[in-house]
């Protein structure tokens, strides 16, 4: 009977305990403005909003359709150092919008990377972007992405912002206590800065979380800031367009329009598009890049006799670049091997999953790590 009577208390005791554990007021949280901190892969500054992807100047000149997928944040992102314990994230959305074929972590979720030592960015954890309960109207998103932390010393991040949607706001959250301060710009350095200007594939669309779009891949292979202009169903080479891009201090233009063009476009905007940036910056290289042979084009002969006319356009103008400018700093990619050996990395036959932004990683990074290193 002693026996029972111990046991029963030490139950009690131990419930009791748990209680407690679970009653104990969370610690407290510093919300920090990611715009304190390190902003990395914006183009311009004189944007509308914080982390939108064209200049303000643009909102009249562009079709409504365009600027509207400008306003996605694809490839935007923020670095920091810190000690702290714990780390999360806290955004407002800008439309909390979903399409049936991406993933709502890649869409409107972020990402959370850790630099480890001198050898590798890891992807540590991306929050699932629900949004918090009474605040439906500011589309607000909060998150925690790990805990229990090493606190000893401080350790540099990067948090990759939403593909698909906007952000009006986006706060790094941690310990009250801890030290934060602006990322290393020996890590994602903004002198190696390259610009990608494409469609709804160099945007993102359909990576299942925002780190594997094919720039922020590209980004953390060659420690280089990459600009995403991927402009979803608008990669359509308009003029105004280059005219702005040329204006940002990157080392190398990297130019993948094709899937957003028909024949005819490739055959007569590629020209006066591309002779912007080899005019107004010669001391840049350009980087042509083919459209990719979509999975079905292996067996509908339409589509199998239609992309290739494309490319072969686009091709064309670039030769007649390379004629006209001799010594240009101008370099054509085919589009072999781009989705992969098996043709297997799409979602839909022509959006890209991890696997097909790998591929396009795995296939760019070495090309355009060359042509940097001759910069």
């Amino acid at each position: 009977m002693k026996k029972q009577i111990i046991a029963l208390a030490a139950a009690l005791l131990g419930g009791m305990a748990l209680l407690h554990a679970e009653d104990a007021p969370e610690k407290p949280w510093k919300y920090v403005d990611a715009g304190e901190l390190r902003v990395i892969n914006k183009g311009w500054d004189n944007t509308l909003g914080p982390y939108t992807r064209i200049p303000a100047t643009l909102k009249d000149s562009v079709r409504p359709d365009l600027w509207e997928r400008a306003q996605c944040s694809s490839g935007i992102g923020v670095r920091f150092s810190t000690n702290s314990s714990r780390i999360g994230v806290r955004y407002n959305l800008l439309w909390n919008t979903h399409l049936i074929h991406m993933a709502d972590t890649g869409l409107k979720g972020t990402d959370l990377y850790v630099w480890e030592g001198d050898s590798v960015w890891r992807h540590a954890n991306t929050n699932r972007p629900y949004i918090v309960k009474g605040h439906e109207d500011e589309k607000l998103v909060e998150s925690v992405y790990v805990s229990n932390l090493d606190t000893t010393r401080m350790t540099e991040y990067m948090v990759y912002f939403p593909l698909y949607d906007g952000v009006t706001k986006l706060e790094i959250k941690v310990d009250s206590l801890a030290e934060i301060v602006p990322g290393s710009t020996e890590l994602i350095r903004p002198e190696e800065k390259i610009v990608a200007y494409g469609t709804s594939i160099l945007q993102g669309g359909c990576a299942s979380r925002t780190g594997m779009a094919p720039t922020n891949i590209i980004s953390r292979e060659l420690n280089a800031e990459v600009v995403n202009i991927g402009i979803s169903g608008e990669g359509k080479m308009d003029q105004c367009m280059a005219r702005e891009m040329v204006k940002i201090p990157a080392k190398v233009f990297l130019l993948d329009p094709v899937p957003n063009c028909t024949e005819m476009m490739c055959d007569t905007l590629t020209y006066d598009f591309v002779r912007i940036f080899l005019e107004e910056r010669p001391d840049a290289a350009v980087v042509m890049l083919e459209g990719p042979m979509y999975p079905y084009a292996r067996y509908d002969e339409f589509f199998g006799n239609y992309l290739p006319k494309k490319n072969a356009a686009f091709r064309r103008n670039y030769e007649r670049l390379l004629a006209d400018y001799p010594g240009a700093k101008l370099y054509y990619v085919t589009s072999e091997g781009l989705d992969g050996p098996e043709d297997d990395g799409t979602v839909d036959g022509i959006h890209l999953t991890d696997l097909g932004f790998r591929h396009y990683a795995d296939k760019m990074t070495p090309i355009l790590r060359e042509i940097l290193e001759k910069q």
